[in-house]
């Protein structure tokens, strides 16, 4: 299953619905260039909603952090929305859980960046 991103905005946050695996390859370039995209737009606020994400490799992962990193060195924000439980779990492993900005329900997660 390969990986789907539609783009959204809510309140001036442009939210990147993610669907499928972010893993090497396909997945992480889609994710790649779906942010390079916005960000060439000029917009700097960057939700990613890894609801129906179902699996995320090692290269995934990079690709998260490639992604926060590039955000945040344009001064803009990145933050996660609605992990599943596996992607919880993977992100609490890697120790990368306290650098992202995680929330859970999409109205505060919009709210957290104003």
């Amino acid at each position: 299953m390969s990986m789907k991103i539609s783009s959204r905005s809510v309140d001036g946050v442009s939210i990147l619905d993610c669907s499928g695996r972010i893993t090497l390859g396909e997945g992480s370039i889609t994710l790649r260039d779906s942010v390079r995209d916005l960000l060439s737009k000029g917009q700097k606020k960057i939700l990613l909603n890894l609801g129906d994400v179902s699996y995320i490799d090692s290269s995934g992962i990079g690709e998260l952090v490639s992604a926060f990193t590039t955000v945040r060195n344009q001064g803009g924000e990145l933050k996660l929305l609605n992990l599943t439980k596996k992607v919880h779990d993977l992100l609490q492993i890697t120790k990368l859980y306290t650098v992202f900005d995680v929330k859970d329900d999409e109205t505060s997660a919009v709210k957290a960046f104003n």
